[in-house]
């Protein structure tokens, strides 16, 4: 049971660090997603990093780039990369724990009816001992189907809006992409 709470707190803890982060990635990048398609035609120098969203760290990457003379579309995959994995970041973890918390409750489970078929063996003039304990053994699995039916809704949530973070990032570079090409050309003519 212990193991079970373990894991019910990781999924918290996990769920709010994931809640935020991905807050922060999604906030203000849309404005931003616009504002570089709107500046396609004067290049990423013409536009301000400002924020700490997907479409911010994927534009800077893009702007350093450029400045530098390095290639825009490394550059700027490199960095949807590296953003990609921060998304990801321990969403596995919510995956093993639904699959761990059945199996720590059936653990549970199958020690508590060893339990009581110890009490059957030793007592067994006493029933109501007998089915207390499977009563209490089966308590056990009942958490552990709970603690894992809550890692999963938390996974689908999560996953869904990283799915939609990683959507907006794949927009933003495009538009990154599209902006140092025609930033070049002016640059160039």
């Amino acid at each position: 049971m212990y193991l079970l709470l373990l894991c019910s707190l990781s999924v918290a803890a996990i769920a709010i660090d994931r809640w935020l982060f991905y807050r922060r990635a999604a906030a203000g990048a849309e404005d931003l997603i616009r504002k570089i398609v709107e500046a396609a035609r004067t290049g990423l120098s013409s536009l301000d990093v400002e924020g700490d969203n997907v479409a911010a760290f994927l534009l800077g990457a893009g702007a350093r780039a450029q400045e530098s003379g390095a290639d825009v579309r490394l550059a700027v995959e490199s960095a949807y990369g590296e953003a990609a994995m921060k998304l990801r970041a321990r969403l596995n973890y919510l995956s093993m724990i639904v699959t761990l918390a059945p199996l720590l409750g059936l653990l549970g489970t199958i020690s508590g009816m060893i339990d009581s078929f110890n009490i059957f063996s030793i007592a067994a003039d006493q029933p109501l001992a007998i089915t207390a304990g499977i009563g209490e053994a089966l308590i056990a699995t009942a958490t552990g189907l709970c603690v894992a039916i809550f890692a999963l809704v938390v996974h689908t949530v999560l996953a869904s809006r990283m799915d939609a973070i990683l959507t907006m990032a794949d927009r933003a570079e495009a538009a990154v992409f599209s902006a140092a090409r025609n930033g070049g050309a002016a640059h160039a003519a």
